[in-house]
Order: structure tokens, then C-alpha cells, then sequence
């Protein structure tokens, strides 16, 4: 494909977070998580247009004070704890089809719970997309240990699949394993036209490429633990803020 000349970006957010309350207006420095998201949304060179989908009125309003528009509340049946990011996603682009009798080029989804993605993280993203012909393109980071380390644990508390592994690999030492990459939710780039074949985000695996990002960038979070280690990289200047505190909504 030619350059994409226009890029949707969707800024996610429901209200009712179980596993840590009022999670998307969390404040990490000052600057909710809402606020990070569409701060560095805003600033990508590629961001033709950026909304939310919420059924929260206060997550609608954090996002518009920082730059977001409004177009709709996401329906109660797409706000539970069940609902998927493929129908949202697809939720909002019937909205934009129906309403505006329009397409954009891609969709590029964010969630607030992986609030440090910078706005050329999301500029990086769109070079394999170009490219490459991607499909979707999405944020990834180093895993903690190799996959030959990892497996379930039996009920009688066996690790005979971990020693499996083990027993095939002639190098077992850690820095001889290749670098292994997990999604972090930072950022899903998403073709319009795959998105509409596929109608789910992961479909493609020869059309699917990861943008490395670093650990503190990556940075998920779902949990109270989650929220005082970021407030802490961010408080005490491990993480540079400056893409978003030189932003203005």
C-alpha cells in the first residue's frame, strides 16, 4: 500500500475496572492515564484524527479536555468485563462508516493500562505497515525469560514439561537464548481493510509484525502494584516525561 494518508486513532476506555477501580483516571504525576494516552496520540505525525469510545461521561470528559473527540458512548453490551477489543474496535468503525460515510486507511487502537507509549513509537509503527503490506502492527517487549523456561505446573506441583524443554535444548545457559517478544498493549495498528476481512485484530500471522519498545515504556498497568511502580519510575525521573508534559491538550 501507498502511504496511508489517513490513520483513525481510538483511545479505549470503560469505567467499570474491576481488578483496579477507576483505573483510566488514575493519576500517575499529576496526568491521568487518559491523559497520557491521547497527549502522545495527538503529537503522532501520523494521527489524522483521534476519538474515544467509552461508556464512562467522566472518561469522555478527561479524554476531550486532552484533545479527543466524542462522537459516541459505547453501547453496555461492549462495556463489560466479557466484551472484546475486536468489537470495539469494529464498533467504532461501522460508527464512522455509518454516520460520516467514510474510511481511514488504518485504525490504530490504544488502551490508557499501557500509558507510555511515545507519539514515535506509534510513527514507528506505521512503517511496516507501509512497507511491508502489514496487517496489523503492535507494541512488544523482551519477555522476562526464554519460552524453554516456562511451562504449566502440574497439579501434583510437576514441571516435567519445563524439563522437557530443557533436556532438547543443547544451551541451556539464559544468555545464549534468542530474544523472545510479548505483546505489551501499548499500541495495535490495524489495516481498515483487514480489519473489515478478518473482523478480529489477530488474523494474519504472515502479516503481522511487533515495534520494540523498551521496559519502562512498556509498562502495563492493571494492578495497585502496577500503579505505585509506575507513579515511581515516573516520580522519581527513571522514565523521561517530556513527551507529555511539553504537550498541551
Amino acid at each position: 500500500m501507498t502511504a496511508p494518508a489517513e490513520i483513525l486513532f481510538l483511545l479505549v476506555g470503560r469505567g467499570g475496572s474491576k481488578g483496579l477501580p477507576g483505573k483510566n483516571l488514575r493519576e500517575i504525576g499529576g496526568l491521568s492515564l487518559i491523559g497520557y494516552k491521547a497527549r502522545s496520540a495527538l503529537q503522532s505525525r501520523h494521527c489524522s484524527r483521534l476519538i474515544v469510545s467509552s461508556d464512562s461521561p467522566e472518561i469522555q470528559a478527561e479524554a476531550r479536555r486532552h484533545g479527543a473527540e466524542v462522537l459516541f458512548s459505547r453501547p453496555a453490551e461492549l462495556a463489560t468485563d466479557t466484551a472484546s477489543s475486536n468489537d470495539v474496535v469494529l464498533h467504532a468503525m461501522d460508527w464512522i462508516e455509518t454516520h460520516e460515510r467514510r474510511r481511514y486507511d488504518a485504525i490504530m487502537l490504544l488502551e490508557p493500562s499501557s500509558p507510555f507509549a511515545r507519539p514515535d513509537h506509534y510513527d514507528a509503527a506505521v512503517d511496516p505497515l507501509m512497507a511491508r503490506h502489514a496487517g496489523l502492527v503492535v507494541g512488544v517487549r523482551a519477555t522476562e525469560v526464554a519460552s524453554i523456561f516456562v511451562g504449566p505446573l502440574g497439579g501434583d506441583g510437576s514441571i516435567g514439561t519445563i524439563v522437557d524443554k530443557m533436556l532438547t535444548t543443547p544451551a541451556l545457559r539464559r544468555q545464549d537464548q534468542p530474544q523472545e517478544v510479548t505483546m505489551n498493549g501499548a499500541l495495535y495498528l490495524i489495516g481498515w481493510d483487514t480489519m473489515r476481512r478478518h473482523r478480529k485484530i489477530y488474523a494474519d500471522p504472515a502479516a503481522s509484525y511487533g515495534i520494540l519498545m523498551d521496559r519502562l515504556h512498556s509498562i502495563e498497568i492493571e494492578t495497585a502494584a502496577d500503579l505505585a511502580y509506575a507513579s515511581y519510575v515516573v516520580e522519581h525521573g527513571v522514565l523521561d516525561t517530556s513527551p507529555w508534559r511539553q504537550a498541551r491538550p
